[in-house]
């Protein structure tokens, strides 16, 4: 296969889609990860991930009953995904000690209402679809809306930099310095909420949480600041995507699955050498 005849032939459009989704999911993977990662919120982005799947049961079942119509997957899952972000947010603001328990009864009641439903919706829904993802059937619309996500984040990250920095490494100090904390929070928040929705659709929602933490996780053995870990966190799951896109090709496997597994033993293999270099160094 000519490159000519990759980026020409009608038949190769699903994996052109599939490429270009990479490099856009890469930046929301690389920019919001790091951030997840330094402000140890990433249960909170995995509660939120799997709560979505209960706005897509519900908003498949009305469907098939007529009613609703406007509550569409898209906008069922971002309905969840916020109202899990908001609950979560508040609740970790107001109640330290009953964070864990909160974002453990909303992983686990977000899921059940999705199979719930699911399963009473008339006709056969395979819930896989939603949960494992696939790269390879991304329309479109789902790229422009991709797209756009890409460059609000891009922007916000850009304006409020010195805002996520100092209220991800001392928020105390931030606040004396009339940093808004919280609402950088429940910011944050939101756009992990409204990201998960539409990179489902690239490795499905069990896995978002763990793209959104393995780039940058690699990332963070390298990386001297927050600048330098969004770089290299979206550098690496650019890498990671285009593997698992071409080695799923090759093997005839799920991509999701696929890149996952290429992250995380990529993340192994860094933890790996770190350690082995920290104990080399003690010797020296």
């Amino acid at each position: 296969m000519t490159v000519l005849n990759f980026f020409t032939d009608p038949a190769l459009i699903f994996l052109r889609h599939a490429i270009i989704a990479g490099v856009l999911s890469s930046i929301l993977f690389g920019i919001l990860g790091a951030i997840v990662t330094v402000r140890r919120i990433s249960g909170l982005a995995g509660a939120i991930s799997h709560a979505v799947l209960g706005g897509i049961g519900l908003s498949m079942f009305f469907a098939s009953k007529g009613k609703l119509l406007f509550l569409t997957p898209v906008t069922g899952a971002v309905l969840f995904a916020l109202i899990a972000g908001i609950v979560i947010g508040v609740v970790s603001r107001k109640a330290k000690q009953r964070e864990d328990t909160v974002i453990n009864a909303i992983w686990a009641i977000g899921m059940s209402i999705g199979v719930l439903f699911l399963a009473k919706t008339p006709g056969y829904v395979d819930p896989m679809s939603y949960l494992f993802g696939n790269i390879l059937l991304i329309s479109e619309s789902d790229l422009i809306l991709l797209a756009i996500l890409d460059v609000i984040v891009i922007f916000l990250s850009w304006r409020f930099y010195p805002q996520i920095v100092a209220s991800s490494f001392d928020e105390e100090f931030a606040r004396v310095r009339g940093v808004n904390t919280d609402l950088i929070f429940f910011v944050i928040l939101g756009i992990t909420a409204i990201s998960v929705v539409l990179l489902q659709t690239v490795v499905g929602i069990v896995m978002i949480i763990a793209m959104l933490t393995l780039p940058s996780g690699s990332a963070s053995y390298i990386a001297r600041s927050l600048a330098a870990m969004i770089l290299l966190g979206i550098l690496f799951s650019l890498a990671f995507i285009m593997a698992g896109i071409f080695a799923s090709w090759q093997t005839d496997t799920p991509a999701g699955a696929m890149t996952v597994v290429i992250a995380g033993g990529f993340f192994l293999l860094f933890s790996v050498a770190k350690n082995i270099f920290n104990r080399l160094r003690k010797f020296l």
